[in-house]
């Protein structure tokens, strides 16, 4: 069994810590790198109470060079999962620059620091918004390049970074893995998806409607072509990313090469199906508003993973009950995160 480090940058986040335990399952030894702008370093604790100990932690930026050379100095680190990023679209529009900053030279920083070291296996997160609008659903890794905002130009931008890369030397083992939605939670309920502040996404919005933190969810968009008029996607259960990495991982450390792959279900849900199966699955209603369109919203996209299956073996197994159950599981158990304090009521909106 493997018994060296994996570095996680973003360790701390939903899919970086979800990750760590399917590594530590996998017997790896997961390495954090996180500086907690979007997560919480107790969720260290709630890791520990999942795999039986406490996954070593360093607290800094993938855009700091001194920070990543010592650290690639203390640690013998054998590849690097890199999550850590912006992932907000609509604050992409707002803030481009810091998306460009975070993501982009970040990644350009630790496939340095990584060069400079010698490790050269990457597991990047990528992201299905390199796709754009697509032509139609479902997706395969070669439809075109076409993101329509700067999250998806910097995960774009990275990409091609990362396929120069291995084009200059290629001994690199890097594999870029595009998912769709993630959702869902461990099925343990001590962690889950933990937003700061107002959530970017649409089971988080649910879930905090469904325990009352907030009262109503606005689905924006009723009259798309899709079978119940709202946006369609392909939601994908965190702990599926979390083996699809590893499995990525094994595959790359025994076959050097550039490799890209879609982790997703091949199968869409709308924003209708999610809330109903939510409430059936959690037995809370979901109080909810139907809201005009948003600017820039893709009416239905949903991966075709049949590459990931080829390749890695790998499938995901868990449906979209599963998907709701873990997240109300999390939700349920942990009204409030890990503060316990008492959060406002609020009026919510989502996809």
């Amino acid at each position: 069994m493997p018994s060296k480090y994996i570095l996680v940058t973003g360790g701390t986040g939903f899919i970086g810590s979800h990750t760590s335990i399917a590594l530590a399952a996998a017997g790896y030894i997961p390495l954090l790198l996180d500086n907690f702008s979007n997560s919480d370093a107790r969720v260290l604790q709630r890791l520990n109470n999942i795999i039986g100990t406490t996954p070593k932690l360093v607290e800094g930026d993938v855009r700091d060079t001194p920070l990543l050379a010592k650290l690639f100095g203390d640690y013998d680190i054998t590849g690097v999962m890199h999550f850590a990023g912006l992932k907000a679209v609509g604050d992409s529009v707002a803030d481009p620059l810091s998306y460009y900053d975070v993501n982009v030279c970040g990644t350009v920083n630790l496939a340095r620091a990584m060069k400079a070291s010698g490790v050269k296996t990457l597991i990047f997160s990528s992201s299905a918004t390199v796709y754009g609008e697509p032509e139609s659903s479902p997706i395969p890794e070669h439809a075109p390049f076409a993101p329509a905002n700067p999250y998806g130009q910097s995960k774009a931008m990275s990409e091609l970074i990362l396929a120069d890369l291995h084009k200059s030397d290629p001994t690199w083992r890097i594999a870029r893995l595009r998912y769709f939605n993630p959702v869902g939670a461990h099925e343990s309920g001590l962690i889950g998806e933990l937003p700061q502040g107002k959530p970017n996404n649409l089971m988080p919005f649910v879930s905090q409607v469904a325990v009352g933190i907030r009262e109503r969810l606005t689905v924006h968009g009723n009259d798309y072509p899709t079978p119940d008029g709202t946006g369609v996607r392909d939601y994908v259960h965190v702990m599926d990313l979390a083996e699809g990495h590893v499995a990525a991982l094994r595959h790359v450390t025994d076959n050097p090469g550039l490799l890209t792959l879609n982790l997703g279900t091949g199968v869409g849900a709308s924003v209708l199906d999610v809330v109903n199966t939510f409430e059936r699955v959690s037995g809370r209603p979901v109080a909810r508003d139907m809201g005009p369109r948003r600017p820039g919203d893709v009416p239905a996209y949903w991966a075709d993973p049949s590459q990931a299956l080829a390749t890695l073996g790998w499938k995901a197994k868990r449906g979209l009950d599963e998907m709701c159950a873990d997240s109300w599981r999390w939700q349920a158990l942990n009204p409030d995160a890990y503060d316990r304090r008492t959060r406002p009521r609020t009026t919510s909106t989502a996809v």
